[in-house]
């Protein structure tokens, strides 16, 4: 099992609506790229680690899809439109409509310091479990939830993701040295923390506008 190959679920709220706690730092104006660009960091990290099978984004946003199709991303439409935990259930379903063996994992969108080789690490060692979860950098949420083949995802995201997934029944991992995995963006200090810890080039650029147009002349 520590050798599988997982189908990455990637969830992206239409990005009018997306990220609306980082409008403190972002205004509206650029929070909307700000999204999008986490989005495409997270998948190009993602699509370059070699336990990955593919990436699923399931979204109903038309420029993300635009942009990361290409990227090599499956795009699913968000059918169910009921949130975030019934998108990845479709999502999960989609994806075993077709491979009804595989390995499945949810994944954050918003992953833009992610490192291709901090995530094999995670996915290795969900790979012994029959479903587990990563937390989050504050250690309340989730970032990542594994289920193994023939096991229901059942994604419990949202608010303490963390506990809810512990009580599911899924394993929690804890592991050193996978920060990239964990640092998940909702907030201007989230933004801070991957940048410090190095993201990628689509949030390095979001992150320089977002600079240009706090330094501009009112």
């Amino acid at each position: 099992m520590r050798d599988t190959r997982w189908s990455l679920i990637v969830p992206l709220k239409p990005l009018r609506l997306a990220k609306s706690r980082l409008a403190a730092v972002a205004g509206n104006a650029l929070r909307p790229s700000l999204a999008l660009a986490f989005a495409e960091d997270t998948v190009g990290a993602a699509l370059a680690c070699a336990a990955v099978r593919d990436v699923t984004v399931v979204t109903d946003d038309p420029l993300a899809a635009r942009r990361l199709a290409p990227a090599g991303a499956r795009i699913v439409p968000d059918v169910p439109g009921r949130g975030l935990n019934a998108a990845l259930a479709h999502g999960a379903e989609a994806v075993r409509a077709a491979a009804p063996s595989v390995a499945v994992a949810a994944l954050n969108a918003d992953l833009p310091a992610l490192r291709a080789a901090e995530l094999a690490r995670v996915l290795a060692a969900a790979g012994g479990h029959r479903r587990s979860f990563l937390a989050d950098a504050a250690g309340v949420g989730t970032t990542l939830l594994a289920a193994a083949p023939g096991a229901a995802l059942q994604p419990e995201f949202g608010g303490a993701s963390r506990a809810a997934h512990r009580a599911s029944g899924a394993v929690e991992l804890t592991l050193e040295g996978v920060d990239s995995v964990r640092q998940d963006v909702d907030t201007g200090a989230d933004l801070r923390a991957a940048l410090a810890l190095g993201v990628g080039r689509h949030t390095a650029a979001g992150a320089r506008r977002l600079t240009a147009s706090a330094v501009s002349p009112r």
